[in-house]
């Protein structure tokens, strides 16, 4: 299609899950000539949600994209939009969609109004910068279906600024701008469009004082300002499923939505990025899939220069590695269309580059431009991941990796402390799903169960530690005698090991040997076998012997004197201990703040977001929150979500930590038996 710059219209379709994003793609793609059937998600034949995966759960969890002209007055445009997850645990889909968006249109469905995904969508866009927000109400012939309000809803979240651009009217949808006659709520809604046009301009709010209102055109020019900086959002009342309001939205769309060029896309040295198909080329993967013939694709965005097929670029969040763009993808749904080139505004699918992921910026050689990194949602829920078979375990680690790959909020690493392999998500859904895409996509079986707590081992106080290691047997024996003086170790300290030695009673080729012996024991506390932390070592005296001692030796002894020295020193099992922000309606307070201290954890703060939900902030140790995405889901009817961080670690109670150290003391006896 070659279509100027200035005609591209770029746009993410977002929303709560089941208010008919996926619906209006479907119609969409029907009435473009996309697809040649009107396609449905409970019937498994929607263009957007083609997955195994997807037909089963009947819910989108992957990202679509579509591309296809579209005329308005005998003028071309290029339609680039994407449909994407409206469930929580798919929310990474959506961000890295309205990086690649120059506008959205979050979907809000008649009946329900706005539900906490539509409220989720519209601050992920507006903290990502994507200020053209418009909006689509569907559901418009079911029952219960209440368009005034609903409109009233979305002003009461939104803002005034939010004015219904299409309505129904007379059996039809129409466009009210270009209407006369019209009924006293729409009328209103009219007057309000041409208040805001006059805002974007002296002029034009002159001329709307001299008159009293302003011709449909002139509206439309101050709507185009408004809506680009954002303070105007637009609302279009369309039935998909009959067809009705779509040729009416989308050339709204054309007419108002921003090019690309108008939302300005930051490098990281916050340089603006020109959507200039002639300069040099700057584009970024927002979305990595396995497909399984191509392989992996990796969905870019371009937002300057021009990308052709066999071109040799940078990719410069690598340190400017070279990749070659052997082919490229034009992804309508499930399908893939060959394409030999891309500009601004455009989203294409490249197979098998080298080493490219998610977030990285590709360029033309010798352009250092770089976009910021996407911020995806980091993991809230944890589970440790255990294969079947050993034939499942050979596989695991590098189907892991592949996985990862493709979803950039899927985390997996081997802890340490409990040596269990953990996979972290968005959710028990998000994981659940993650464990399906494993046996499709490397057929892989595991089992998720709930991961150990990574606690930690300290002392509180100082103790003294002895051991002498004496071994004889044939030829060479065995001597070592280790003396150290174990306490706390002050935060920011770096000291953690003290040489204290004098008059040789140790030699100095030996003093590695202690160190590294009580770095050893430090992986495996006394008390209940987790790591050791926050602790000072001192060796201040000890024996050898000319002949038996050894590196070996000494390490043995040093073992032996730091354990009974952690011992002397009063230690403390630790946990770590999380930092929520939870966001909920209002109703629900009552019920999580309650909750809280059944789960040892403490309310830091409450934040009312002026638009009908609070903003919790809470600590909670980890234990207790292996279940909390299920536990919100419940306490508020599904309308909760959080974000949680590592904030510390902290003393474990007396009662827990005593149940924890006769757990490990009984699996110690077992294992001996």
């Amino acid at each position: 299609m070659q279509i100027p710059v200035s005609n591209v219209r770029n746009f993410a379709i977002l929303g709560h899950s089941g208010s008919g994003k996926t619906t209006i793609t479907d119609a969409l793609a029907f009435l473009l000539g996309i697809n040649d059937r009107l396609g449905s998600s409970s019937a498994g034949s929607s263009i957007s949600d083609t997955s195994d995966e997807e037909k089963a759960r009947k819910v989108s969890i992957f990202a679509s994209t579509f591309s296809s002209q579209f005329d308005v007055n005998g003028e071309a445009y290029k339609l680039v939009f994407v449909d994407t997850p409206g469930a929580p645990g798919f929310y990474g889909q959506m961000r890295g969609a309205i990086r690649a968006a120059d506008s959205a249109l979050i979907v809000v469905d008649a009946v329900s109004g706005v539900q906490v995904g539509t409220r989720r969508a519209w601050r992920a866009c507006k903290s990502h910068g994507l200020t053209s927000i418009a909006f689509a109400i569907t559901g418009l012939d079911r029952e219960n279906a209440d368009i005034s309000k609903t409109i009233a809803s979305i002003r009461e979240a939104f803002g005034k600024g939010c004015a219904p651009l299409t309505v129904p009217l007379n059996g039809k949808i129409v466009n009210i701008l270009d209407e006369e006659n019209l009924p006293a709520e729409f009328e209103e809604a009219k007057t309000q469009l041409a208040e805001s046009a006059a805002e974007t301009d002296e002029k034009l709010m002159d001329e709307y004082f001299e008159n009293g209102t302003l011709p449909a055109d002139t509206i439309r020019k101050g709507l185009l300002v408004g809506i680009a900086e954002g303070g105007v959002h637009p609302i279009y009342c369309v039935s998909p499923l009959k067809g009705e309001g779509l040729k009416e939205m989308l050339t709204s769309i054309c007419r108002l939505l921003p090019a690309p060029g108008k939302r300005t896309f930051l490098s990281k040295e916050d340089k603006p990025i020109e959507a200039d198909p002639n300069g040099p080329l700057v584009a970024q993967a927002w979305k990595t899939s396995v497909d399984p013939f191509l392989g992996q694709l990796s969905y870019f965005r371009i937002y300057s220069g021009t990308m052709k097929g066999g071109m040799s670029v940078q990719n410069n969040t690598q340190d400017g590695s070279q990749e070659t763009i052997s082919t490229m993808i034009l992804p309508i749904g499930k399908k893939q269309v060959p394409v030999a080139e891309a500009g601004p505004g455009d989203i294409v699918a490249i197979p098998k580059l080298k080493n490219t992921h998610t977030g990285d910026t590709l360029a033309s050689n010798g352009c250092s431009t770089s976009l910021k990194e996407i911020d995806f949602p980091e993991p809230v829920t944890w589970a440790a991941v255990t294969a079947k078979t050993q034939a499942d375990e050979d596989k695991l680690g590098v189907a892991l990796k592949r996985l990862v790959e493709s979803d950039a909020t899927l985390h997996y690493e081997k802890n340490p402390a409990t040596k269990e392999l953990v996979l972290k998500g968005i959710g028990d859904v998000h994981l659940d799903v993650a464990v399906s895409l494993l046996k499709s996509q490397s057929n892989v079986n595991v089992v998720l169960s709930t991961p150990k707590v990574p606690y930690r081992e300290t002392v509180t106080g100082k103790g003294d530690g002895h051991y002498k290691h004496k071994k004889q047997s044939g030829g060479h024996g065995q001597y070592a005698e280790v003396y150290l003086h174990i306490e706390p170790l002050e935060e920011g300290a770096e000291d953690w090991f003290v040489d204290e030695i004098k008059g040789g009673v140790i030699p100095g080729n030996y003093i590695p040997a202690i160190e590294k012996g009580i770095q050893e024991t430090m992986l495996s506390g006394p008390l209940a076998g987790y790591p050791v932390q926050n602790v000072r070592s001192r060796v201040y005296f000890g024996s050898y012997h000319e002949v038996d001692s050894s590196e070996m030796a000494f390490k043995i002894a040093t073992r032996n004197a730091f354990r009974e020295g952690v011992l002397a020193a009063k230690p403390v099992l630790l946990e770590p201990v999380m930092t929520l922000k939870i966001i909920i309606p209002d109703e629900f307070m009552g019920a999580v703040t309650g909750d809280m201290p059944h789960k040892r954890g403490r309310l830091i703060g409450m934040e009312a977001t002026g638009d009908g939900e609070q903003i919790i902030t809470a600590e909670a140790p980890i234990a207790e929150l292996f279940k909390y995405t299920a536990e919100l889901r419940s306490m508020t009817g599904g309308q909760g979500e959080y974000t949680m961080s590592f904030a510390r670690y902290e003393r474990v109670p007396e009662q827990v930590a005593q149940k924890i150290i006769a757990a490990h003391k009984a699996a110690q006896e077992d294992t001996e038996e």
